[in-house]
C-alpha cells in the first residue's frame, strides 16, 4: 500500500487524483484550507468503503507556518511517502499579501510547493519508487521570473504573477533534481493542458469571462488526471521528467536552464530564511 500526500487534494484535479488513488488501495492525505471540501472529500472516500485509508489536513498552503505543521503532521502520520501530488493554487486579480507578509500567489503555488518538497524529501526517500507531481505548466511558451522583484511589489498583474510561478516551478524541479540526483526520489512536472476544474480564484470581470469560456472547451477532470495517476504508479527513469498532456518534453529546454534554477533556490531559501 502506497502513502500519497496531495496538495491542495479537496477540489479539482487533487481531489480526483486522491479518489483514483484510494480506489487502487492505497493510503490519501489530502491538504487545503477549505473544512468543507475536506468533510466532501472523505465522504466520498466513506461511499467508495475506504475512508480508513483518507485522511485530511486542514491548512492556509500560502502560509510558511501552516505548510511546516503539515510537514510535521504527516511525518507523525506516515514512515514513509511513496508519492507527493502539489495541485494548489488560486488566481488573484488584485496583489494580496498574506498574514506573513508574502505575496499570496508566489507564497501558494511557488513557497508551499518549495517547501513540502524539501520538508518530505526523507520520507520519500524511505519509499521503493518515490515520486514528486508537480502540477504546473511546463511547456508554458509564456511567463519569466521577475528577478528584482519576486513578490510583485509594483506594477502587479493576476496572470504575470501566475505565469512567473508556473516557470519558478519548473526550476524547482530543476534545481531539485540538480541537488538530489543521486536519490531515489523521481520529480516530473505535468501540464495536463486545458482542464474544466473548478479554476479556483477571484477574478475580475474579463478574466472570468475568459475562464467561463475555458471550462466550456476544456477536457473533463476524469481526463486531465490520467497522466498524473500513471506517472504517479510508473514514475520515469530520469532524476527530472516534464509531461505536457502525457508527452515527454525535454527538460534541456530553457525553462530549466540550471543557471537559472540554482539562482532561484539561493533566492528563495534567502527569502524563507529571514
Amino acid at each position: 500500500m502506497k502513502h500519497i500526500v496531495i496538495q491542495g487534494g479537496t477540489d479539482g484535479m487533487g481531489r480526483a487524483t486522491g479518489l483514483a488513488c484510494l480506489e487502487r488501495g492505497d493510503a490519501v492525505t489530502v491538504v487545503g484550507r477549505d473544512e468543507g471540501k475536506g468533510k466532501s472529500f472523505l465522504s466520498a472516500a466513506a461511499e467508495l468503503g475506504v475512508q480508513e485509508r483518507a485522511s485530511f489536513i486542514r491548512a492556509d498552503l500560502s502560509l510558511i507556518s501552516e505548510n511546516e505543521r503539515v510537514i510535521t503532521e504527516v511525518k507523525n502520520a506516515y514512515p514513509a511517502v511513496d508519492a507527493l501530488v502539489l495541485c494548489a493554487r488560486h488566481y488573484l486579480s488584485r496583489r494580496r499579501e498574506t498574514a506573513e507578509g508574502h505575496e499570496a500567489t508566489f507564497a501558494l503555488f511557488y513557497l508551499s510547493r518549495y517547501l513540502l518538497c524539501h520538508g518530505l524529501r526523507d520520507l520519500l526517500e524511505k519509499a521503493e519508487q518515490p515520486v514528486i507531481l508537480n502540477v504546473a505548466g511546463p511547456g508554458s511558451p509564456v511567463g519569466e521570473i521577475h528577478w528584482d522583484d519576486l513578490e510583485f511589489t509594483r506594477g502587479y498583474d493576476g496572470l504575470v504573477a501566475q505565469m512567473q510561478a508556473g516557470k519558478a516551478n519548473d526550476l524547482l524541479g530543476a534545481a531539485f533534481a540538480d541537488k538530489h540526483a543521486a536519490d531515489r526520489t523521481r520529480y516530473v512536472l505535468i501540464n495536463p493542458g486545458s482542464v474544466s476544474t473548478s479554476f479556483s480564484g477571484e477574478y475580475d470581470a474579463a478574466t472570468q469571462r475568459h475562464i467561463d469560456m475555458m471550462k466550456r472547451v476544456a477536457k473533463p477532470v476524469a481526463a486531465g488526471i490520467v497522466p498524473i495517476v500513471e506517472a504517479l504508479y510508473a514514475p520515469p527513469a530520469e532524476p527530472l521528467s516534464a509531461l505536457v498532456e502525457g508527452r515527454p518534453m525535454s527538460v534541456r529546454d530553457k525553462s530549466f536552464d540550471l543557471h537559472d534554477a540554482r539562482r532561484l533556490d539561493e533566492c528563495t531559501r534567502e527569502l524563507l530564511s529571514r
